[in-house]
């Protein structure tokens, strides 16, 4: 080695705090939102003009016979409200 080495080059905290805030950004959860437009069909049933967030989810079962607890209902738990529908496959 030569006495006169060159310098390791010192890691700059101005670096790395752009790097952890645009990790940060990557990393918060996402503020999703489903709007259903014009003729939106799910198994064949109608689901147009119908919006679902955070707040106010869908959950959709669909069945080859027909359910045993036919149609949609709204219930509420801790996180908002939730659409439930048991809806027998249109073919």
């Amino acid at each position: 080695m030569s006495a006169t080495a060159r310098p390791r080059p010192r890691f700059n905290s101005a670096i790395a705090a752009l790097a952890l805030a645009t990790l940060g950004g990557f990393a918060s959860p996402a503020a999703a939102e489903v709007r259903f437009g014009n003729n939106v069909r799910i198994g064949g049933h109608d689901f147009s003009h119908q919006t679902f967030n955070a707040k106010r989810r869908g959950r959709i079962y669909l069945y080859d016979r027909k359910p045993r607890r036919e149609g949609c209902v709204w219930q509420v738990d801790g996180r908002g409200r939730v659409r439930v529908c048991h809806l027998q496959r249109l073919r």
